[in-house]
């Protein structure tokens, strides 16, 4: 039997290494996030609920946004062992420029509402971290200011077709004029999907004080505080608007928009062309054939059009069909650094992650969208040397397997 004795302060101060926990308290947070899903936990408790829906929800009954998130639960790496893994490299080359890591910050609305930091934040971390960012039309940060704010950055921007075509053509412009590299159109959204936490939330743009956004403001003060002792939300795209994320694609999103569109916007922008939304291989061809310089494969995180097909399943096809003519991405349901590595073994250049910044942004400002890429490359450059690989671009699709399940 093992001797047993009386504990005495000697016997514990060997193993007694007690960390010095960071004095502020958003880094104190931060601290204990070892993934994106504790920076979503942090972010639902940081953000009121309709914030918080709004980033996290997707449209009519979530099948399409819960099925692209699966779809990486099946994916089963193949390593090979004995392999020197010493030195691991995660950098690749996006659009013929180099880039930290195979990974693009995704264009996203409103993103001021998640924190008063908004674009620009995210801007700055993407600068730092060597990764591309796209800020959306539907920003809340104008396309000048945020070229000052991140102007060693490589941004660009993602447009929708506005019915008012002149309104395009000058967006266009400013993004030239601002240094922006690259255009992303994004084409599957001629309607609103129905995204139906927003409607059960009431959530408006601006954020509006109703009775029920009232009684949540008080169990998320330092939120509201920001909100309003802030500079009002200022749009990439418009001075001013008033009302539902509906509301708003109805007033200015144009329906009517064809493939003549996108050859009457190769024609005056001269630079990478990037075509967002695609999910068949038509679809790629088509694009590809009137002028695109890349395609990414996206249901829009699952926020348009629900049911609709998954695209880590989609993505093989889409880069045989055109991967010899145009550089072929990725977005929807990238929660990890493995989902990355998994993305470009499946034959994917760069994958867009939105979500995983934002639970990010919402909770800890920029220093919550640093925590976040930290993760992910870490996580990228992990997952490499388990699969005995030391370049992202020696991924191929015998490192990986779909399986029929998530068991």
């Amino acid at each position: 039997m093992t001797a047993r004795h009386r504990p005495h302060w000697s016997d514990l101060q060997p193993i007694l290494h007690p960390r010095k926990a960071p004095l502020n308290p958003t880094d104190r947070r931060l601290a204990k996030t070892a993934s994106i899903a504790d920076l979503r936990r942090l972010a639902r408790r940081r953000a009121p609920r309709a914030v918080f829906d709004y980033t996290d929800g997707g449209a009519g009954d979530e099948i399409a946004m819960l099925r692209s998130r699966e779809a990486y639960a099946r994916i089963e790496f193949r390593p090979h062992v004995l392999q020197d893994v010493s030195e691991v490299e995660a950098a690749t080359v996006i659009l013929g420029r180099p880039a930290a890591a195979p990974i693009v910050f995704a264009p996203t609305g409103f993103t001021r509402m998640m924190h008063t930091e908004g674009e620009g934040a995210v801007a700055r971390v993407a600068a730092r971290t060597g990764i591309p960012y796209a800020l959306s039309t539907m920003g809340t940060t104008s396309i000048e200011s945020l070229a000052d704010v991140a102007p060693e950055g490589r941004r660009w921007f993602q447009l929708y077709l506005w019915r008012d075509r002149e309104a395009s053509r000058d967006f266009v412009a400013r993004a030239h004029e601002s240094g922006y590299e690259a255009l992303v159109l994004t084409v599957d959204t001629p309607v609103a999907g129905p995204r139906l936490r927003d409607v059960r939330n009431g959530l408006t743009i601006p954020p509006s004080l109703s009775l029920s956004t009232f009684v949540d403001g008080a169990l998320h003060p330092a939120w509201w505080f920001d909100l309003l002792t802030t500079e009002p939300l200022e749009f990439a795209s418009l001075n001013r608007f008033e009302g539902t994320v509906a509301e708003l694609v109805g007033r200015l999103f144009d329906p009517a928009a064809t493939i003549a569109d996108l050859v009457w916007l190769r024609s005056i922008w001269d630079g990478p062309l990037v075509v967002k939304g695609i999910l068949t291989v038509e679809d790629a061809r088509a694009v590809v054939d009137a002028g695109a310089d890349a395609v990414v494969v996206s249901n829009h995180g699952g926020r348009q059009l629900d049911r609709s097909a998954t695209p880590l399943e989609v993505l093989p096809a889409v880069v045989e069909a055109v991967g010899d003519r145009a550089e072929v991405y990725v977005d929807g349901g990238v929660m990890s650094g493995s989902d990355v590595v998994a993305a470009v073994a499946q034959g994917a250049r760069a994958v867009l992650v939105g979500r995983a910044y934002l639970y990010g942004l919402m909770a800890g400002g920029e220093r919550g969208v640093q925590r976040a890429a930290d993760i992910l490359l870490r996580e990228v450059s992990a997952t490499l040397a388990l699969l005995g690989v030391t370049r992202v671009d020696d991924l191929r699709h015998e490192h990986v397997r779909i399986r029929k399940d998530a068991r």
